[in-house]
């Protein structure tokens, strides 16, 4: 049975948490040519996208993408394209370890990974937002939705949400920000603008203010 309009799960949190993924992916095609990508906020940068990265895929694929195999009302056509979105993920994440092991000395090597790496997100994200998205509007509910976003926090734990929460939001408009932060706890809007987020910004990537950056867009 297909969930009717009532039931209609709010897909804030994923949908920014893949604008921040095309964020870092823009940003990392530039640095990538240049000696930026020494730079040890670019590191911790590129060291925070891989973990964001992992532990979004890897919940997806042990509390999502079963559930939605298990949902009332699955199809042969639903199922492909469960199995699509399992297969996407397993194309992209060996391409991250190819990424570092090719190292700066492998200029070539490198771009050429860093390419394949950037197109396989993107076509990942739209296809997800495009089909996989609507899949999980027609066949889960919002307990359903509550489950997953639970596991994901159980994931990230106190210590990663501490990066994830100013990571996520680096860069978003006003009303954006706004939205998504509003679907947080109020205690964890107070640790983030005291504490998370002040520190993120010392540590971490940040776009064309940064002087060492120059030439990003994170903004």
């Amino acid at each position: 049975m297909r969930h009717t309009s009532n039931d209609t799960i709010d897909f804030t949190m994923m949908y920014t948490t893949h604008d921040a993924f095309r964020r870092d992916l823009e940003q990392l095609l530039h640095v990538h040519v240049t000696a930026q990508r020494d730079d040890p906020k670019v590191k911790a940068g590129w060291d925070n996208f891989k973990t964001q990265l992992l532990i979004h895929h890897s919940v997806e694929d042990s509390h999502l993408w079963p559930r939605l195999l298990n949902a009332t009302g699955l199809t042969t056509s639903d199922r492909d394209l469960i199995e699509e979105m399992e297969a996407e993920h397993a194309r992209i994440e060996p391409l991250l370890v190819a990424i570092d092991s090719s190292g700066p000395i492998d200029a070539v090597r490198y771009s050429e990974f860093i390419t394949a790496f950037a197109t396989a997100l993107r076509e990942h994200l739209d296809h997800e937002e495009t089909a996989g998205l609507p899949l999980i509007q027609s066949l889960l509910g919002q307990k359903d939705w509550r489950l997953f976003a639970n596991q994901m926090r159980r994931r990230q734990g106190v210590k990663g949400a501490a990066v994830y929460v100013p990571w996520v939001v680096d860069g978003t408009s006003r009303n954006q920000r706004k939205r998504f932060l509003s679907a947080l706890p109020p205690p964890v809007r107070v640790l983030n603008r005291l504490w998370w987020e002040p520190k993120y910004r010392r540590r971490h990537w940040r776009g064309p203010s940064d002087a060492a950056l120059t030439g990003w867009s994170g903004s």
